[in-house]
């Protein structure tokens, strides 16, 4: 049985949110049952994306992965000697200071078939023994989208339809939203000019949606989620209405990515 007991990480932030040039401070503190001789401690943050999806099935089925290292900073807290160095017996706590590259980064995100993930990992090493080990994910903000806001969406858009079979009547439309950039939390204002010259009655459908884009190569996967819909009052036949609806954004929506090589995060109102 290992004498190493509560091995925990933590960070002295109290939403444990960080960003391009940020320090953390924290600290590794676990409980020795006995005077144990260890080879080293370290402590390291990084960060990492990582994308995966296969298509086909059977003998026709083909994988593809891509992955892309941002940074990776290490402190050792009790340094590796081959002799070993001996920890007495009882409560042992290591303060670290480790600061974050002042490099362009994508936010964290996790998705369908990919992720972006920053942590924290710090590692006890013994000789002829398994290393103990502790993760604990951070939560990454990039400074690129607090400068510029946060999720972007076109502004306007148009569209003509024809209906019928025998008698084709088009139905003409053009949209615009009040603003292209807003925040989680926030609500966008859409209006939607709408000529039904059909003989069918219609309803307008206002939607929020999330475009994920995936990259490995040359070869690509594109996902679309729902983050808000709502239906507008009746369009009666041969009439012309303005259709509005009142956008929420929700509070756990994520950030738009632009910046990362693997994986891009977007918005359009629908």
């Amino acid at each position: 049985m290992s004498p190493i007991e509560n091995l925990s990480l933590t960070c002295d932030s109290a939403n444990n949110t960080f960003s391009e040039g940020d320090t953390i401070v924290g600290m590794l503190s676990f409980n020795l049952t006995k005077d144990t001789k260890v080879k080293g401690i370290f402590v390291k943050a990084k960060g990492d994306a990582h994308v995966h999806w296969s298509e086909g099935s059977g003998d026709d089925e083909r994988s593809y992965s891509a992955r892309k290292r941002y940074f990776k900073v290490k402190e050792h807290l009790v340094t590796e000697k081959a002799e070993g160095n001996v920890l007495s017996k009882g409560i042992h706590h290591f303060k670290f200071k480790m600061t974050i590259p002042e490099e362009n980064m994508p936010s964290s995100f996790k998705g369908a078939h990919g992720s972006i993930v920053y942590k924290l990992e710090a590692k006890i090493s013994r000789k002829w023994h398994w290393s103990t080990t502790v993760e604990r994910e951070i939560n990454f903000l990039s400074k690129s989208i607090q400068h510029v806001c946060q999720i972007k969406c076109p502004q306007s858009g148009s569209v003509n339809k024809k209906l019928g079979v025998f008698s084709k009547k088009e139905v003409q439309m053009s949209a615009s939203v009040n603003r292209d950039v807003c925040s989680p939390g926030d609500t966008l204002s859409a209006f939607a000019k709408i000529c039904n010259s059909s003989s069918k009655s219609m309803r307008p459908k206002f939607s929020l949606q999330q475009r994920t884009v995936y990259r490995a190569g040359s070869a690509t996967n594109t996902t679309h989620n729902t983050l808000f819909k709502a239906v507008g009052d009746p369009i009666e036949p041969n009439s012309e209405i303005t259709s509005t609806c009142q956008i929420e954004v929700p509070r756990t929506a994520i950030y738009t990515i632009d910046n990362c090589e693997i994986l891009s995060v977007e918005y359009y109102v629908k």
